[in-house]
């Protein structure tokens, strides 16, 4: 027999859970898109990192944080830009992680964007494909795989 799902409002850890699935999820998806822009990925051993990917270009290795959404925020997609520490959110740093790249799920969508442009933000609003007002701030980073290709 299957599970039964509960009709009511979710526990905070019942939305923690599904938010990290979906992350999870997201990160398999980064592992076989690179892979098929030609990549090599690879893992770090444990949690530890503040990078979730090294990805191989050439001679180049990146360092790559893999957020996901499927959160509008008034007509835009929403990713925290963060990570969680016992002060607060604290942006990534430039000496952290080279790429953070978001995942915006219900397009299947990737956006390359280096840490440089965004290292001081907590959060990113990134325009659906087809938005009235244009492609939004990133959306010259939508699909930019030539970004982790080296030069």
């Amino acid at each position: 027999m299957g599970r039964s799902r509960s009709r009511g409002p979710k526990t905070a850890r019942q939305r923690e859970l599904t938010t990290k699935r979906r992350g999870e999820l997201s990160e398999l998806a980064f592992v076989y898109k690179a892979a098929t822009e030609g990549f090599h990925v690879a893992k770090p051993y444990g949690d530890s990192e503040r990078y979730d990917f090294i990805v191989e270009a050439g001679h180049r290795l990146w360092r790559i944080q893999v957020k996901s959404t499927t959160t509008l925020l008034n007509g835009q997609y929403h990713v925290n830009s963060h990570r969680r520490t016992n002060a607060g959110v604290i942006p990534y740093h430039l000496d952290e992680v080279d790429f953070l790249v978001a995942h915006i799920i219900p397009e299947d969508t990737w956006f390359i964007l280096p840490i440089d442009i965004i290292h001081d933000r907590t959060s990113l609003l990134f325009a659906p494909r087809h938005h009235p007002r244009g492609p939004g701030l990133y959306g010259a980073y939508r699909e930019a795989w030539h970004l982790l290709r080296e030069k």
